[in-house]
C-alpha cells in the first residue's frame, strides 16, 4: 500500500465571502477512502471583501477541522496563492480546490484510487471524459479549453483531455520540487509542462463532474487569460527544452 495518511487541500481565495462556507461545509463532511486525513489550507489573496473574516469565524466554529488560513498583503493572483499553499503543505499528496463549487470534493476519492493502487504519482481530473454531470455553458470556452489542451499535449507529448482542469493531485515532493513562476491563471499550463518533464513520472487522468459558474455567478477567468495560457505553453513547454 502506498504511504498516504494526509491529503493537503489548497484553496486560493479572492472575494469569496458570500459562498466560501459552502465548500468548507462539503470538506467538513467529506470522508476520504482508507481513512486518509485532510489538511485544508486556504490562501486569501488580499480579498477586498471580508473573506478572511468569514474563514476565521468558520475555523473558530469548527476547530476540529484544523483550517489553516494564509494571507497575502497585496493581490498577486491565483497562481501566487497556489504557490503559497503548496509551499506550506505537509501531506503526502496535494490537491487544488477552487473556492467555489464548480468541482465536487466528493470526487477526490476517484483521483486517489490510482495513487493507492501504486499506479500514479499525479492524477488529473478531466471534465471531458466519463459519464459524470457537466453543466452546459459557453461554447467558445469549450473550444478554447480544447485548443489549449491540444497545444499543451503537442509540446509535452502527453495525451490529456483536460489540461486546464482545477483538479490536479500531486505527490507533494514532486510539486514542491517544481520552480513555479506563474502568478495568475498561467499556473495550469506551466505546472503541466514542468511535471511532464519529471523523470519517470506517472500521470493518470480520471473523469470528474463539472458544475460551472457564469460570470454573474462569480467566474473570473477571461479571454486575456487564454492568450496568457498559450504564451505559457510555448514558454514552459517548448522554449524551456
Amino acid at each position: 500500500m502506498v504511504p498516504f495518511r494526509t491529503l493537503s487541500i489548497i484553496i486560493p481565495v479572492y472575494n469569496e465571502a458570500r459562498t466560501i462556507h459552502q465548500i468548507l461545509d462539503v470538506l467538513r463532511e467529506l470522508e476520504l477512502i482508507n481513512t486518509i486525513g485532510k489538511e485544508i489550507i486556504l490562501v486569501d489573496d488580499c480579498s477586498s471583501d471580508n473573506s478572511a473574516a468569514v474563514i476565521e469565524a468558520y475555523a473558530a466554529r469548527y476547530p476540529a477541522l484544523g483550517l489553516r488560513l494564509l494571507r497575502h498583503r497585496v493581490n498577486q493572483g491565483k497562481g501566487a496563492a497556489l504557490h503559497t499553499g503548496i509551499r506550506e503543505a505537509t501531506g503526502e499528496y496535494v490537491i487544488i480546490q477552487d473556492a467555489d463549487l464548480e468541482y465536487d470534493p466528493q470526487e477526490y476519492n476517484l483521483l486517489i484510487r490510482p495513487i493507492l493502487r501504486g499506479m500514479a504519482d499525479v492524477v488529473f481530473g478531466s471534465r471531458f471524459m466519463g459519464g459524470r454531470p457537466h453543466r452546459i455553458l459557453f461554447f467558445w470556452h469549450s473550444i478554447g479549453n480544447g485548443l489549449l489542451t491540444f497545444l499543451s499535449n503537442m509540446v509535452t507529448d502527453l495525451n490529456l483531455t483536460d489540461m486546464e482542469t482545477c483538479y490536479k493531485l500531486f505527490r507533494r515532493d514532486l510539486i514542491q520540487g517544481l520552480p513555479l513562476e506563474e502568478k495568475r491563471f498561467g499556473f495550469e499550463p506551466e505546472v503541466t509542462a514542468k511535471i511532464a518533464r519529471v523523470p519517470n513520472v506517472r500521470i493518470y487522468e480520471v473523469g470528474i463532474s463539472y458544475y460551472g459558474r457564469t460570470y454573474a455567478e462569480g467566474k473570473k477567468i477571461g479571454w486575456r487569460d487564454g492568450f496568457r495560457a498559450i504564451y505559457c505553453i510555448l514558454k514552459y513547454g517548448l522554449l524551456a527544452r
